[in-house]
């Protein structure tokens, strides 16, 4: 009996010191594609005995850095949602969130509910993470960050030269689902004001009484009066997703 309990205390000792062999084990990449067993068992749901778990001819891991599904032949990362909890896989790998689990953390919550509502999908705590959204005007591209794990990026349109777009450190000051423009007489769906008196804002592609609205062939391209626009669809996800006095980031 003494033996028995000496034999669990050495095994639970190496646990917590951290056995070599354990460490070696958590390495071992045994279909030579650049993943880890542990990875491709616990992270990813690959096949740890082959490189290429769809078999398209691509290996796991050069189609999860290329932004590909390893499971699905030709679908994008951002284009699946695995577990059905309303974010992508591409998502909820950034997030370090369960890829076939729609709450992670198991409190009752959905992962997307969390990070929507600003918390952490990984705790059972009420632990508050800090949103924040960047624009990068040169590229003309918006990007929006959890913590420090980004969501998604997006195509914009920013200020032309004679009207730009300002740089520097602003937040979501409100949020009205239709703003209408009384001096460009339009409306901006999904309006967010980012600047202290309201003249700048981010907003979907505007459109005229009449009915026209604004191609999304502007989109990638200097095209405002110093607003940044969106396209359909993106602006209403960053709409739903940022609370007002998120940081926004221009440069």
């Amino acid at each position: 009996m003494k033996r028995y309990f000496f034999i669990i205390y050495i095994i639970a000792g190496l646990l917590v010191l951290g056995s070599p062999f354990l460490v070696q084990a958590q390495a071992l990449d045994t279909d030579g594609d650049g993943l880890t067993d542990e990875q491709e068992i616990n992270i990813y749901y690959t096949n740890p005995y082959s490189a290429d778990t769809d078999a398209d001819g691509f290996t796991d891991k050069v189609e999860l850095d290329t932004g590909f599904s390893p499971h699905r032949p030709l679908y994008k990362l951002s284009q699946l949602d695995w577990d059905k909890d309303g974010l992508s896989d591409e998502q909820e790998i950034n997030l370090g969130t369960d890829l076939k689990n729609a709450d992670t953390d198991g409190d009752g919550f959905s992962d997307k509910i969390e990070v929507y509502t600003g918390y952490d999908p990984l705790s059972t705590q009420r632990i508050k993470v800090a949103k924040k959204i960047e624009i990068n005007l040169a590229e003309q591209e918006l990007s929006y960050f959890f913590g420090n794990a980004k969501l998604g990026s997006f195509d914009i349109s920013g200020g032309l030269p004679r009207t730009p777009t300002p740089k520097g450190e602003f937040q979501i000051y409100n949020k009205i689902p239709k703003a209408w423009s009384t001096r460009y007489k339009l409306w901006m769906p999904y309006w967010m004001a980012f600047y202290p008196s309201g003249l700048y804002g981010l907003h979907e592609l505007p459109y005229w009484p009449g009915g026209y609205r604004e191609g999304s062939d502007h989109l990638g391209k200097p095209a405002s009066h110093g607003c940044v626009r969106l396209g359909i669809g993106p602006a209403k996800v960053l709409y739903d997703w940022a609370e007002i006095g998120t940081p926004v980031i221009i440069y």
